[in-house]
């Protein structure tokens, strides 16, 4: 199976940061993931539509903004505007997740929707008609770097079997702790999205050899 590598610029140079992403670019990248948290529903804060905007200028790739955030729908519309292709929310934040599907969709953005390791699949069977993607987290959110919850491969195997009964077929996409040790047993299980940012930006190997080595693991 074919899988698209999105690499997390939260663990990119943000000092050399569009170097960085042209760097992944010249080995066919075409999706970059950009974690947006707001010290609230996540203990981290990161970055704002100000910065996506910046990126947007410098290339033409695929902007994927995951919106590990609380009241979502109060920021989509700016970070729709900001350049985003993409905007994945978090079903833990809201109450009225086609609410928020919609809008990002009026907006002519892509709607993604996200849960956490601890969150069962049955809060979000309802939405899965109306997505274009589901980001399993395989970290609990907020930090990089951290390690792979095996547990949720199973997620990703239901997931699967679920598209198999809708008319959508929504991309299983899986993000945290995404490493050489742990690609292939999540490709095997079914992802096909693979966020990755300490495996791409911080290994000896340098972004370039490294995407490389993920893409031959996963095979």
């Amino acid at each position: 199976m074919s899988i698209e590598i999105s690499p997390s610029i939260l663990s990119a140079d943000f000092s050399n940061l569009i170097s960085d992403i042209s760097e992944c670019e010249k080995e066919n990248i075409g999706i970059f993931h950009i974690d947006v948290m707001d010290g609230h529903f996540v203990p981290n804060i990161t970055i704002g539509s100000v910065v996506v905007e910046s990126i947007r200028k410098k290339t033409k790739s695929i902007l994927d903004t995951h919106l590990m955030i609380e009241n979502p729908e109060r920021y989509v519309e700016a970070f729709a505007k900001a350049g985003s292709d993409w905007i994945t929310f978090h079903i833990e934040t809201t109450n009225s997740p086609l609410g928020i599907i919609k809008k990002i969709k009026d907006l002519n953005v892509k709607a993604g929707i996200s849960l956490n390791p601890g969150t069962p699949i049955e809060k979000i069977k309802p939405y899965l008609e109306d997505v274009f993607m589901v980001m399993v987290m395989s970290v609990n959110p907020g930090f990089g770097g951290q390690k792979f919850m095996p547990t949720v491969l199973s997620k990703v195997s239901r997931l699967k079997e679920c598209r198999g009964k809708l008319k959508n077929k929504f991309k299983i996409g899986i993000d945290g702790g995404i490493n050489f040790d742990t690609i292939s047993e999540v490709v095997k299980a079914g992802a096909e999205l693979v966020v990755a940012g300490s495996a791409v930006f911080k290994t000896e190997l340098g972004i370039r050899k490294s995407i490389e080595k993920l893409r031959e693991l996963s095979k």
